[in-house]
């Protein structure tokens, strides 16, 4: 792991082959520490999954920069409009020039075709985008946790969920990737502050999730996680049918 900004605690580490993890830990008044993760595909066209919110912007640049120049950057990827999502997007359009904003044709319609300072480049559920050697495919996740753009990507060729606010665990001081069990901590956070909308079609989605089969998931807040990633899916499913 490569420590990015001593101040911040701001570190890098790579997560699967071609894909880092970037993390910045942080204390939230009342919620104790906390975390902010990115996900950098490196590739001929290399995606960056969250952009952090704004003012974390100067932290993530730099931690991209200790991987490759943030201006070879090709595709700018988020989840869901939410400001730890998409917050800076517009500054890391600015700094990689050849860039476009990757999401859902929802988030690309009702949000980002406004907001974006550059057309965005939507994905139809399902749909498959080569990066070089490393390919994303968009998975439809509407409501799921939140926000009815919402969705996903799975990188084909080492099985990663990028997987956004799913199995979010509290606390700064996480290692980057763990196979110890997610479930147990994101749950408990989730009682104490519960950030899901409990769409009706929670199962159907995680379901779909799980027929991906990862082995790794690239979560927003908190551990990466290696393992069985379709059985913790459907065990999340089952927890919150609860």
């Amino acid at each position: 792991m490569t420590i990015t900004n001593k101040q911040s605690g701001t570190n890098v580490h790579e997560v699967a082959e071609g894909i880092y993890r970037i993390n910045t830990p942080v204390a939230i008044e009342g919620a104790g520490g906390f975390s902010f993760n990115q996900y950098l595909i490196v590739d001929d066209e290399s995606l960056l999954f969250h952009t952090g919110p704004r003012r974390m912007f100067p932290l993530v640049r730099e931690a991209v920069a200790s991987v490759l120049p943030a201006e070879q950057l090709r595709y700018i990827a988020f989840s869901h409009v939410e400001a730890d999502e998409c917050g800076s997007l517009n500054e890391w359009l600015a700094v990689a020039p050849q860039s476009s904003p990757l999401c859902g044709a929802v988030a690309a319609m009702v949000s980002i075709s406004d907001l974006a300072d550059r057309p965005p480049r939507p994905l139809a559920d399902a749909e498959r985008l080569s990066l070089g050697k490393h390919a994303v495919r968009w998975l439809d996740a509407p409501h799921l946790p939140h926000a009815w753009e919402c969705g996903f990507l799975m990188e084909e060729r080492t099985s990663t969920l990028l997987c956004g606010d799913l199995f979010t665990q509290g606390g700064a001081d996480l290692p980057p990737i763990t196979e110890s069990d997610i479930l147990e901590p994101s749950e408990a956070f989730r009682h104490e502050m519960d950030y899901f909308s409990h769409t009706r079609n929670a199962g159907v989605l995680l379901a779909k999730l799980a027929s991906t089969n990862p082995t790794t998931l690239a979560c927003m807040h908190g551990s990466a996680w290696r393992g069985d990633g379709a059985k913790l899916l459907r065990a999340l499913a089952d927890s919150l049918s609860l």
